[in-house]
């Protein structure tokens, strides 16, 4: 199978078996999924979905979250890895999106990224998720699953970002990012992965 087949069929079994992708972190608006985006690094979108509700609940607005004392962000996300950091950052991007933009979560890469605690993978779900602006999320799973089917060679999540993005179609990369977000957790795990029973690792590796 050449690549541009493989990747026909990878994009064939990605819409069988998960064709309408929602974003799997709890959200109402714009800044919350923002929160939650920032919650999700190195922590996994159950618990962060588990936590979101009592911060939300006390904080839904940046005004709100930027009245919140670093004790008080932290008791409630203290269960999530990097509490601290992320506690520090919620209240920054807060109180920066109040006195910045008026309490709205602002539509650009770079403003995006120059908020605390917001890097480009974060920006880039936002960015694909809220405004509908093509970006290609890519973490740590999607980097595994591009290279485990051959689509990238990728030493960081930079360049198989940029190898993804070539890909496939620009107007399927925010679907295609979830896609493989869900497809890798149900059939293409990390640990103890069976590639006889895996509907695209066994067609071609």
């Amino acid at each position: 199978m050449n690549k541009k087949d493989k990747i026909g069929f990878i994009e064939k079994t990605l819409n069988d078996y998960f064709p309408e992708p929602k974003i799997p972190l709890a959200h109402q608006d714009p800044f919350t999924l923002l929160v939650a985006v920032v919650l999700s690094a190195q922590a996994t979108d159950a618990k962060v979905n588990e936590i979101t509700p009592l911060l939300f609940k006390k904080a839904h607005t940046p005004e709100m979250m930027a009245h919140l004392t670093f004790e008080e962000v932290k008791e409630i996300i203290k269960t999530i890895g990097l509490s601290n950091t992320k506690a520090k950052a919620l209240i920054g991007l807060s109180k920066i999106l109040v006195e910045k933009w008026g309490g709205r979560v602002p539509h650009t890469f770079e403003e995006l990224e120059s908020l605390p605690g917001v890097g480009h993978k974060t920006a880039s779900v936002v960015m694909t998720q809220v405004f509908n602006e093509p970006a290609f999320p890519v973490d740590t799973h999607i980097h595994r699953l591009a290279k485990r089917w051959g689509l990238s060679a990728g030493k960081n999540v930079k360049m198989t970002e940029d190898d993804l993005k070539k890909a496939f179609p620009k107007k399927h990369w925010g679907k295609v990012h979830l896609q493989m977000i869900y497809f890798g957790r149900v059939y293409c795990k990390a640990l103890k992965h069976d590639i006889t029973t895996c509907p695209i690792c066994k067609e071609f590796i």
